[in-house]
């Protein structure tokens, strides 16, 4: 008996799945790390809460990166490349204060949560902004993927 339930126990284990994450099919995931240091004029309006900057360098994430203050020393990175198509010449979003948007759809993302603004209400899968790490030590801001 003690065979039987150990058996069913292994079984149940192995038909579990716990790969919960929905991988967004139109973006790769590319490794690098980029240091915003906020002394320098370009990166210097992240010292404010609420502000954002976006940072185009090569090999920076797949089209760039935005970088936003969200208070109480909290920075937070997203992928600059839309999320709801494969990147291509109108793929790259632009700045607007706290809001970026895609000029592809005219789809709009919160750059202090990275979801969808205006999601339409057709039935289809919409993704969410691609976030990547961030840390903050002296007046660094490190991202990292």
């Amino acid at each position: 008996m003690k065979r039987v339930s150990l058996l069913i126990l292994f079984l149940f284990f192995l038909a579990c799945d716990n790969n919960t994450t929905n991988r967004n099919p139109f973006l790769q995931e590319i490794n690098f790390r980029f240091d915003a240091n906020l002394n320098l004029p370009l990166y210097s309006p992240l010292t404010n809460t609420g502000s954002a900057v976006l940072v185009t360098q090569d090999g920076v994430g797949t089209r760039g990166i935005f970088i936003i203050n969200a208070g109480f020393n909290q920075f937070r990175a997203f992928e600059a490349s839309c999320p709801n198509h494969a990147p291509n010449e109108c793929s790259t979003m632009t700045l607007n204060g706290q809001v970026a948007t895609c000029s592809c759809e005219d789809y709009e993302y919160s750059l202090f949560t990275g979801q969808m603004l205006n999601r339409p209400d057709d039935g289809n899968r919409y993704y969410d902004m691609l976030e990547y790490r961030t840390s903050f030590g002296g007046n660094t801001v490190s991202v990292t993927n």
